[in-house]
């Protein structure tokens, strides 16, 4: 396991590994029987990640949002089509979780998953070069693993330049000069 996977990426690909090797296996009976198996615990988890957002959506303040910005609870809530939130809900929470919530969703393509943020205006029309590590490749990658958890619909992140903060024309004062004399007034 790198240190940027999640403990339950490493879970989920043990999973997938041993449903390949069974079913390349000789006996298609044991095979079918895991695949089962497996449909059968996800039901199981998902009934009881069900009860626990029934239990925790009518609390006061927000205990549900504990476990709707957790990755982990997060992704299990979209396996089980469980999460309350629309995706680019879910999309705003995945950039939160990856650190990048300086960026700002521009547009989602349900068809097609494509992704495309930017990162939020900037007074300098930059925002590079600041030596915090948040280069467009470094966080390409930081979101990609956050979207696998909260938004897996996801499946092209892009990403565009902050534009540079809009201001307004500075105001034209007209006065006189300091030790400039007062003009004359007409009688």
């Amino acid at each position: 396991m790198t240190g940027d996977q999640h403990p339950s990426d490493a879970t989920a690909a043990r999973v997938e590994e041993l449903l390949d090797r069974l079913a390349s296996s000789s006996d298609p009976a044991a095979a079918a029987t895991a695949e089962e198996l497996v449909r059968a615990l996800m039901d199981f988890y998902g009934a009881g990640l069900a009860r626990a957002v029934e239990l925790l959506s009518g609390r006061s303040g927000s205990p549900l949002d504990a476990l709707l910005d957790d990755e982990v609870t997060a992704g299990l809530l979209v396996l089980h089509d469980l999460h309350p939130d629309d995706v680019p809900a879910r999309v705003r929470r995945a950039l939160r979780a990856a650190d990048a919530g300086e960026w700002e969703l521009v547009s989602l393509d349900a068809e097609t998953g494509a992704l495309t943020i930017r990162q939020a205006s900037t007074d300098s029309g930059g925002g590079g070069g600041c030596g915090c590590g948040n280069s467009a490749d470094t966080v390409r990658v930081r979101v990609r693993a956050a979207l696998a958890g909260f938004a897996p619909e996801v499946t092209q992140v892009d990403l565009l330049a902050a534009e540079p903060a809009r201001r307004e024309p500075p105001l034209l004062q007209i006065g006189l000069r300091p030790g400039a004399a007062a003009p004359v007034e007409a009688r």
